[in-house]
């Protein structure tokens, strides 16, 4: 019998090794708000993250909601990711989630934004100062030191927005000749641009320059304006300079925009940092992306550039689905052994499970037991109709804690100790006492009862993943969908 256990543990060792992948980092990559400006960010973190198999990433959007942002911070770090990626909404409401991130020892690189914190590992951005700066002087000059503007800031609280407005501010400064009608405020999407213009109280029929402080802002005053139907359109400019038919360029190129300025999204600079970090490298704690302003003169080659660029990107695409498709028919090949392997392997735990069985070493496992209790009809139980070898102290604690568990379970923030409390245990004793008889962590069956009500909610109900995330205590729709993925083997939406 020894030599038959020994035998099985070489033999689930060589299909373990056969079908085990290289260990991952996880990276967590906090989006304030999702943009064309952060989906080509993102694109190019996965195109980056090709070139490594030992990368996972994990993306979560805020939408612009701080409350939301922090959620999916603590949400990512209880995953258990080993580095953060953030973009911060605001200065200083976001901090204290990316200080969590710091003292729980999770390297933190801040992007594009900036905190009031001092507790991150790294910082990349390009300029914003700079940016306003040469975009007031750019349009100071146009205007030869004599005009009206109109500004239109970002999201208020948001560091690119103050910094950009003290840029440009700094900039008009210098020709007092120049006057700056109204700063509005937008929030960087293009309806708070057109709105800020259209709820403006100013007198706006002499404006001659328009400074939106991204591209989209510019686009909403633009068409705000055309609906004043004055007789001189003033001209427009904007921050972002992105590439592809909707972006900054093109905008230039067929004068919509006057002027732009590119604001480098650079995803596969923040992911060398990003490993250079996780492997001990050496890094640049603060590193400065490069920008350049727009106009047009050099709109026609700068897009002509960002085309090429996009059909080289497309075309490695290509290559990558390619390599992909390859190595799928290398692991068919060796399909057929590993099945014939793992056949062999449930053979002998068949054979070992007998044998242990039959000399009465193998009992009812008590877990089996309380998954029935946990998933069956309580009142099957009262009235006998089903027979469970249980004791009548676990039945009424598995089925209280049961309940306790449902009636709360749409709290994200519900915690062990407020089970406890409901219990009238303490933590400890609701550890001990659960894995006692379930053989699992309250956790896990926390999780467990979650999933399990998505599940009905996702074939019942219209709502979508992101809804039904939050409806069952989720914080972040994307890892609720790696728990549904890795509980039941398919994407929520699949189960539709």
């Amino acid at each position: 019998m020894k030599k038959i256990l020994v035998f099985l543990l070489i033999i689930t060792a060589l299909v373990s090794s056969c079908s085990q992948r290289e260990k991952k980092y996880v990276i967590g990559i906090s989006q304030c708000s999702a943009d064309i400006w952060r989906e080509k960010q993102n694109a190019e973190l996965r195109m980056a993250a090709y070139l490594n198999d030992s990368i996972e990433l994990c993306f979560a959007a805020a939408y612009d909601s701080d409350e939301r942002q922090i959620q999916q911070i603590d949400s990512l770090l209880e995953e258990g990711i080993d580095l953060l990626i953030v973009a911060p909404n605001q200065v200083a409401t976001i901090s204290p989630a990316i200080d969590r991130a710091y003292d729980k020892g999770i390297p933190v690189i801040v992007f594009e934004r900036k905190t009031n914190s001092k507790k991150f590992t790294a910082h990349v951005s390009a300029d914003n100062y700079e940016m306003g700066n040469m975009m007031g002087k750019y349009i100071a000059s146009k205007l030869h030191g004599k005009g009206q503007v109109l500004e239109i800031m970002g999201l208020k609280g948001s560091s690119p927005a103050i910094e950009r407005h003290k840029g440009f501010q700094d900039a008009l400064r210098k020709y007092p000749d120049i006057t700056l009608i109204d700063t509005l405020q937008g929030d960087w999407t293009e309806p708070s641009g057109y709105n800020a213009v259209k709820g403006c109280k100013s007198d706006l029929s002499n404006v001659d320059y328009v400074f939106g402080e991204n591209d989209r802002m510019a686009i909403g005053a633009r068409k705000a304006f055309m609906e004043r139907k004055l007789e001189r359109l003033p001209k427009f400019c904007g921050i972002d300079g992105l590439p592809g038919e909707d972006g900054g360029i093109k905008l230039v190129c067929d004068s919509i925009l006057d002027a732009s300025f590119i604001y480098p999204t650079h995803g596969d600079i923040i992911l060398q940092m990003a490993l250079n970090i996780l492997e001990g490298k050496p890094y640049e704690k603060e590193q400065l992306l490069m920008s350049a302003l727009v106009t047009h003169d050099n709109a026609n080659v700068l897009y002509m550039q960002a085309k090429e660029t996009d059909r080289q990107t497309a075309y490695l695409d290509q290559l990558h689905k390619r390599a992909d498709n390859y190595l799928r028919e290398i692991n068919a090949q060796k399909l057929t052994l590993l099945l014939a392997l793992i056949v062999i392997v449930l053979l002998l735990a068949v054979i070992v499970l007998y044998y242990l069985y039959r000399n009465g070493k193998i009992t009812l496992r008590r877990q089996h037991v309380v998954n029935t209790l946990w998933n069956m009809d309580e009142s099957k139980i009262e009235k006998n109709e089903i027979k469970i070898n249980v004791d009548k102290e676990d039945n009424y604690f598995i089925t209280h804690f049961k309940e306790v568990i449902e009636s709360r379970l749409d709290n994200s923030n519900l915690s062990i100790e407020d089970l406890a409390a409901d219990m009238n245990l303490s933590r400890v004793q609701l550890y001990r006492k659960v894995k006692s008889v379930t053989n699992m962590s309250p956790v896990e069956l926390l999780r467990t009862a979650r999933l399990n009500r998505a599940y009905q909610l996702l074939i019942t109900t219209k709502k979508t993943v992101s809804e039904v995330a939050y409806a069952v205590g989720f914080s972040a729709p994307s890892y609720f969908t790696k728990c549904f993925k890795e509980e039941y083997g398919v994407l929520p939406n699949d189960v539709r």
